[in-house]
């Protein structure tokens, strides 16, 4: 698909610039081509927006005043709800779709770019007033599309490369993307429409055809099917991380595949282990105390008096914003209504503020709305698959709590506040 300039022709310059048709000489190029990419990319970009939107409500369900890390958002945040508690496995399909997906389009947005570069370098730059506005919402378009995908991937490889916190960048980069993505689609649609519905377009009407196209090497048929290999083959080395067993294996590409955790009742993913944020055992041996704390009193406890308190299970999996997961894990310990109930709320218990030993991190204190609480299924949990916690999965406890982000089931719990957040 190269445009590597050949002529044999003496009359002819020997030289062309970026900006004259003829300098781009690939016979690939053209508004079919662009077109069936195009009408890709429109609905994966779109589903794909859906479901960031849902991650950043997951970890912000209306909460601003704890676990909003964008706080001058204003009506950008319009649409934040109370995240729902089931299904169990929600966050785990959004954010594991949202991830993988974006991953998966990486070729077909790099070919789409490829399609239209040429228009990039078109002359004159505005050729009217409106023409003025769709380059500009070509250029945000381009740039928002390749910020997006490029930091989406350095989170994904836990390489933040880029200035400042992911969280409100990739937040803010989505609307001014997902803005000139819509007003490119009402502008483009039509046209990729109808070429899709009119086969084959000769020269003079395909506008993104090179006048004067090189010896193919492939036809847009055979570069279609190496784009949609390449999709193909970044699914199968990077969907398995959602999984465990032998599909994790497979997962090649991404920080939490190609090889399984330790065996045993705690061998499965975690994102950081109790040494990378500073739990040693003389911070969490028989000294270690839960504060659970109302408006009213408070009350501190042992592991051993959590333990003697009425127990419940759950099975509930662990799903991160770089979107791997675990299956489901048994886990065992006391509810968090039963803890408000403690701290003087009996009926309707509110949202709590969680706090952890950890004293680095973004997510060292979260809060968790009356909906999470009230769950029957959200557990201080004391073991998991029948043995007790290990560090490096929270011990002495943590919450765990149904279609939650990681983050929000913190790990090595100090105290628990419940009142209104």
């Amino acid at each position: 698909m190269g445009d590597r300039y050949q002529r044999t022709g003496a009359h002819l310059p020997s030289r062309l610039l970026p900006t004259e048709p003829a300098f781009w000489r690939s016979p690939v190029r053209g508004i079919r081509f662009t077109a069936v990419l195009g009408v890709v990319l429109l609905a994966g970009i779109t589903l794909l927006f859906v479901t960031g939107l849902l991650s950043y409500a997951a970890y912000n369900p209306d909460l601003t005043a704890v676990n909003d890390k964008t706080p001058e958002k204003g009506w950008l945040g319009f649409y934040l709800f109370a995240w729902p508690t089931g299904p169990h496995w929600l966050y785990r399909l959004t954010q594991g779709v949202h991830v993988t997906l974006g991953i998966t389009l990486v070729p077909v947005l790099l070919a789409k770019l490829w399609s239209v570069v040429p228009k990039l370098f078109t002359l004159p730059s505005a050729r009217s007033a409106g023409h003025a506005l769709e380059r500009l919402s070509l250029l945000l378009l381009v740039g928002g599309a390749l910020f997006e995908f490029v930091t989406g991937l350095l989170n994904i490889q836990l390489e933040y490369l880029f200035p400042g916190s992911f969280y409100p960048l990739h937040f803010y980069g989505a609307w001014v993307f997902f803005a000139a993505f819509l007003a490119h689609t009402c502008l483009k649609l039509p046209q990729a429409l109808r070429a899709l519905r009119q086969g084959v377009l000769s020269a003079e009407k395909d506008v993104l055809a090179s006048p004067d196209p090189a010896a193919p090497t492939v036809s847009r048929r055979g570069a279609l099917a190496v784009v949609g290999a390449g999709s193909l083959l970044l699914l199968l080395t990077s969907a398995g991380r959602s999984f465990d067993g032998g599909l994790r294996r497979t997962a090649l590409l991404t920080p939490r595949g190609g090889a399984e955790p330790a065996p045993g009742p705690n061998g499965f993913q975690v994102n950081g282990t109790a040494a990378k944020v500073g739990i040693t055992p003389t911070v969490t041996d028989e000294r270690w105390r839960l504060t659970v704390a109302g408006p009213a009193r408070e009350i501190r406890l042992s592991r051993e008096e959590l333990l003697t308190m009425a127990q419940h299970s759950a099975a509930l999996p662990i799903a991160c914003v770089e979107g791997w997961s675990t299956s489901d894990q048994w886990w065992r310990g006391v509810r968090l209504r039963d803890l408000a109930a403690l701290a003087g709320f009996p009926e309707g218990p509110p949202g709590v503020l969680v706090e952890s030993l950890q004293r680095s991190g973004p997510f060292r204190t979260v809060g968790l709305r009356d909906n999470q609480v009230r769950d029957a299924r959200s557990l201080l949990a004391l073991s998991v698959n029948g043995e007790d916690l290990s560090p490096d999965h929270g011990y002495p406890a943590r919450v765990i709590v149904p279609a939650a982000p990681g983050v929000m089931n913190t790990k090595w719990v100090s105290r628990l506040t419940f009142g209104e957040l």
